[in-house]
């Protein structure tokens, strides 16, 4: 879903979730641009969910975005669910995949969240092993995301931006840039957030997510997606285009769903960024 002329402005879509899926349905096609799916939520199932796929395939272009493959772990690649995994990749015809920078299971065991790594040379070697084991089982260009993190390990010796910018280069692999989870990172830590998406390797950016946060009262953002965009949030977008490049731009939406034309009014803003940044006054 690149874009095939700097002239033409980032398609806009929208993460599906089954509380959102009639209304989702119900809107016009023009309403976005494409739909991104976590393929756990369809690998095994059948009935309603893949006539639920189906529908959503009828209309809109399919992006595929993964949550399980625990990049940052140990244990071995299982092969059945990559065969799986494969297969729904060429069933959707999605043009990448992606997933975390994360550890989210160990031993086998999953943890259901995504856990953030020591920031270390080490752990960005065998990160950089595990993406190109994976991308070779792929039949489409692998990403890896920059996540959200509430703590940092004592042996940290990179910066985050550092630290993606070598695993991408070790890894020769494309960005998910999550604009989002970059503010709430540097917020948390103490950080300019402009001068932590300079260093980010936004040439190799594939895709971009936006959403929005909770600020608690104790200072600490949390990255929920249950919240609008935050203006700050909408600017670092606009900075990283430019070096981006005319990339699919995904509004995530996870909980406290505001009406359909609340989120449309969202997906406007984000188009209304990429024609400005991309000069096109339509």
């Amino acid at each position: 879903m690149h874009a095939e002329t700097e002239s033409m402005s980032p398609p806009v879509g929208l993460g599906f979730r089954r509380d959102l899926a009639e209304s989702i349905l119900g809107a016009p096609t023009s309403s976005f641009d494409f739909m991104e799916v976590a393929p756990e939520n369809f690998l095994g199932f059948g009935g309603q969910r893949r006539r639920l796929l189906a529908r959503l395939q009828d209309r809109w272009p399919i992006l595929a975005h993964g949550l399980a493959l625990s990049l940052g772990g140990h244990d071995p690649w299982d092969s059945s669910h990559l065969d799986e995994l494969a297969a729904f990749m060429e069933e959707i015809e999605t043009p990448h995949y992606s997933d975390h920078l994360c550890l989210s299971s160990a031993q086998g065991s999953h943890s259901h969240e995504l856990l953030p790594l020591p920031l270390t040379r080490e752990k960005a070697r065998h990160l950089a092993d595990r993406i190109r084991e994976i991308s070779g089982t792929m039949p489409i260009p692998f990403a890896v995301e920059n996540i959200s993190a509430y703590g940092r390990w004592p042996e940290d010796e990179l910066t985050e931006a550092d630290f993606v910018t070598e695993v991408i280069e070790r890894a020769d692999c494309g960005l998910l840039l999550d604009v989002n989870n970059l503010f709430v990172n540097a917020s948390n830590f103490g950080f300019q957030a402009e001068e932590m998406l300079d260093r980010m390797p936004l040439e190799a950016t594939v895709q971009i997510h936006i959403a929005g946060h909770t600020l608690r009262q104790d200072g600490l953002r949390i990255d929920t997606h249950a919240e609008p965009i935050l203006d700050d949030v909408y600017s670092l977008l606009r900075r990283a285009l430019p070096r981006t490049g005319p990339v699919p731009i995904l509004l995530e939406r996870d909980d406290h769903f505001p009406p359909l034309s609340e989120l449309l009014e969202e997906v406007e803003a984000i188009r209304k960024i990429g024609r400005e940044v991309f000069h096109e006054d339509r």
